[in-house]
């Protein structure tokens, strides 16, 4: 095809334009993926402070179980420290509980947000030159 005016041939722009589109399409699969396991980090995270929590709480458990064998034994000192030791258990899994909780809520939802921007921008600014290019 003949070059008018110094324009390109219409060809020439559609390879251009199918080889940026590829482009485009890589670079965003590979945000997603970086996007998905910064995510995927936080919810492990989150996730091994629930486990955290359950193990703390089953220690709260096994002391207080403790505190109760001493209170019927009648052994003050004994349940009494049991008892301190359960309360000082039950707090570190409630506050890994609710530290688990906001990291895993950090991690949802389990989208790739920028990309999904991403493209939403790609796409209108390809109808806007596409239009453009209509006139």
């Amino acid at each position: 095809m003949e070059e008018h005016n110094g324009e390109r041939p219409v060809g020439e722009l559609v390879k251009d334009a199918t080889e940026q589109a590829q482009t485009l399409i890589r670079q965003e699969i590979e945000l997603a993926k970086v996007e998905l396991t910064e995510k995927g980090k936080k919810a492990g995270m989150g996730a091994g402070m629930f486990g955290g929590a359950g193990l703390f709480g089953l220690f709260a458990f096994a002391a207080l179980t403790a505190a109760f064998i001493g209170a019927v034994d009648l052994a003050v000192p004994f349940w009494a420290a049991a008892l301190i030791v359960a309360a000082v258990y039950g707090a570190i899994a409630g506050v890994l509980a609710l530290t688990g909780k906001n990291k895993v809520q950090e991690a949802t939802p389990p989208v790739p947000e920028q990309t999904v921007d991403n493209v939403k921008e790609d796409v209108a600014w390809t109808k806007q030159r596409a239009q453009a290019g209509r006139q």
